[in-house]
């Protein structure tokens, strides 16, 4: 038993209230993920930052959803696959482009499949590509800026993904009609 639980307001440690504050006001209510990760201030701190940042990133929106939710479906993230598809919906994605991205179908064109590919061999090479696949990264648009900013996304992701596993967070009632 991992003994972690989803912190409200009042449950969380002093450190994080203001960051759950934070949060309320973004989502208009609190997402259970954040109540996880505020057991550790720090690490919510850390997560909010990292999603600041990303967000900010020369990603636009239809770019932002292939990074996360390439990653989101390969690590089998039951809150954020969901999470993700409403936060898509919200920035005006294509709904055909998350289903592809859930379905594991391809890309609408040829400049997303290249950064779903990368993604995806960044993710199981742990960061080890080869340098075709970089040029072909390359080669659909992509910059040195880029490569980076996806790593960037998969900090975010990975400490979403794995304390989503290590918490079996439960679904927000918002992104249920997402499943």
């Amino acid at each position: 038993m991992n003994n972690l639980k989803v912190h409200t307001l009042e449950s969380a440690p002093e450190g994080s209230q203001p960051l759950l504050q934070n949060s309320i006001k973004a989502f208009g209510s609190l997402p259970s993920l954040h109540g996880v990760m505020a057991e550790s201030p720090v690490v919510l701190e850390a997560y909010q930052m990292l999603h600041k940042w990303f967000t900010e990133s020369s990603f636009d929106a239809d770019e932002l959803t292939v990074v996360w939710q390439s990653i989101n479906v390969e690590h089998e993230c039951h809150y954020c696959v969901p999470a993700h598809a409403a936060i898509a919906k919200m920035m005006k994605v294509d709904d055909a482009l998350t289903a592809a991205l859930r379905n594991r179908q391809p890309m609408p064109n040829a400049k997303l499949q290249a950064l779903h590919d990368t993604t995806l061999l960044i993710v199981r090479n742990r960061g080890q590509i080869d340098e075709a696949d970089v040029a072909a990264f390359y080669a659909a648009g992509y910059s040195p800026k880029h490569l980076l900013e996806i790593v960037l996304g998969l900090s975010q992701k990975i400490m979403s993904n794995y304390i989503n596993h290590l918490a079996d967070t439960p679904l927000d009632e918002r992104f249920a009609a997402f499943v």
